[in-house]
């Protein structure tokens, strides 16, 4: 299967995912205390990080989860904009690499 995923810069992780979770309907599979969260539904692959390069309320990148990926890839379009293609595994794995004691597994 293959989902958008859109991953955005927030200032403040606790009152993004209250404030996300409700427009998603849905709570987030991962929230990694002051840092990040992740949604994943049946239709988006979600994200919001707090990461001190980018401004808050702002696109950090987009891109697929795509079960077909072979690898993480990442391009940028003709608008300067990152799009990454990765598998939900793939995904799992950049996180523990980031956030090693998270020990992240994908839910299917």
């Amino acid at each position: 299967m293959k989902k958008i995923h859109i991953a955005l810069s927030v200032e403040n992780i606790a009152s993004s995912v209250e404030d996300y979770s409700k427009r998603l309907e849905c709570q987030p599979c991962l929230v990694i205390k002051d840092e990040y969260a992740l949604w994943r539904t049946d239709t988006v692959n979600f994200s919001i990080r707090k990461d001190i390069t980018a401004v808050p309320g702002s696109l950090r990148h987009m891109g697929w989860e795509d079960d077909s990926a072979g690898e993480f890839s990442q391009e940028t379009d003709v608008n300067g904009l990152v799009w990454e293609r990765f598998s939900a595994q793939q995904q799992a794995d950049e996180i523990n690499e980031i956030w090693p004691s998270t020990d992240y597994r994908v839910a299917e």
